[in-house]
């Protein structure tokens, strides 16, 4: 941009305007038509990624099945002093919202979402759903309380109003074993329930035991790649890359073959007499085939970071060190081992996320006691179909994750990350 000084003083472009104004608009221009280069990747992340996290989220809080089932009900039961059993008014009001023929689709999701609540509140509402209708006229109390003697308890009415929020907390609550009594009190689930709690801390403890065992076994690979000449360390990448080219599923199922009973490493074991022919090792079907499996599929993300780290080191720092009077372990433990924190930092975050929301492997071998908790997801989105549970946990697990980044960020920080 030529630039041109008039009488004025000023700096002006080859048009006249003035050359800090030129700059501006060139900065705004460039600024603009990187950001329409960027809209596709922008718009493809909102749709497939943002999206659907926000979706999840509203999901886990999202409660209407009741509010809209019993409407009337529910904005009565809202001025009920919750002591001993409902006014008649209220019995009336569910009965005719129970008949209410427009009402049957949504009966049957009230009915489960009350029961996530209380176990047997769906066969209850089922039950009074059909003889309810025979009823022609009240007194409806009475009629209720002869259907189920569950219709005269105060907490059956509370549990109604409570559903009633068409928003709420409570899956969070029990993705943490906790639940909300009838009166509103937080409280800890019955001990038989209490079961997320021990799987996020199963599915933590599997992560940072599976990212440790990949830091351990790819520093020496990697080290070993980085140092050997470039033909042969290009032919033992071939192998680490082997993986990336064969299907997750295929490589679960072979450690099913090689780790069940009668599988290849319990046979050689048998014939070097290790172990005994009655005495073969339970490594399938538990945690320990969990463990293994895991550490094999996801070692090559270890690996490829700390390689990438490795090469760019000089090796004359280590023999700078030699020189100077260190010894091996000196010189590998306060200059090359810093040298490598970054790609060390780089791998082990990017195998802990994976690791921490691994699904397939644990569901092949790990049986039932090497579940993770996406696999309990996965059971509440399929079978129990309790989508606001498995929301919660989903959500659980992604505010780990951002603790996690964040916390590396602090300590390490995501500048300082290296792939190469």
């Amino acid at each position: 941009m030529a630039a041109i000084t008039e009488n004025d003083g000023l700096m002006r472009a080859a048009d006249g305007t003035p050359l800090k104004q030129a700059l501006a608009r060139a900065t705004r221009m460039n600024k603009a038509r990187a950001f329409l280069l960027t809209t596709p990747l922008l718009a493809f992340i909102l749709v497939t990624f943002i999206l659907p996290i926000g979706m999840m989220l509203f999901r886990s809080i999202e409660a209407p099945e009741v509010s809209e089932a019993f409407p009337k009900t529910v904005a009565i039961l809202e001025q009920w002093d919750g002591v001993g059993q409902p006014s008649e008014e209220i019995y009336a009001s569910l009965a005719a919202e129970m008949a209410d023929p427009e009402n049957r689709f949504k009966l049957g999701k009230a009915g489960t979402r009350l029961n996530y609540i209380e176990s047997g509140f769906r066969s209850l509402m089922n039950k009074t759903v059909r003889r309810i209708k025979r009823v022609d006229a009240g007194p409806y109390k009475e009629a209720f309380i002869k259907i189920d003697k569950r219709w005269g308890e105060t907490d059956t009415w509370k549990i109604i109003r409570l559903a009633g929020d068409p928003y709420t907390y409570r899956a969070y609550l029990n993705a943490l074993d906790l639940t909300q009594a009838p009166d509103g009190n937080i409280v800890a689930q019955p001990e038989i329930k209490q079961i997320y709690v021990t799987l996020f801390e199963r599915t933590i403890f599997v992560s940072i035991g599976v990212t440790i065992a990949c830091i351990a076994l790819a520093y020496p690979i990697s080290y070993l790649l980085a140092t050997l000449p470039s033909g042969t360390s290009n032919l033992l990448m071939i192998f680490v890359l082997l993986p990336f080219w064969t299907s997750l599923l295929v490589r679960t199922t072979s450690w099913i073959v090689l780790l069940q009973t009668n599988g290849v490493i319990n046979d050689i074991l048998v014939s070097l007499g290790i172990v005994g022919t009655d005495d073969r090792i339970q490594m399938i079907y538990n945690m320990t085939g969990t463990f293994i499996a895991m550490t094999h599929i996801l070692l090559p993300f270890m690996v490829l970071p700390l390689y990438s780290v490795m090469k760019t080191i000089p090796r004359d720092h280590m023999r700078a060190a030699r020189s100077l009077g260190a010894n091996p372990a000196i010189a590998f433990g306060r200059i090359y081992l810093p040298q490598t924190i970054p790609g060390v930092g780089a791998g082990s975050i990017l195998v802990f996320i994976l690791a921490i929301g691994y699904y397939i492997t644990p569901a092949l071998v790990g049986g039932q006691d090497g579940q993770l908790i996406s696999n309990i997801i996965e059971y509440h989105m399929k079978k129990s179909l309790n989508w606001s549970l498995a929301a919660a946990l989903g959500g659980i697990l992604l505010a780990g994750v951002l603790a996690l980044y964040w916390l590396y960020n602090r300590i390490v920080g995501i500048s300082n990350m290296k792939l190469g």
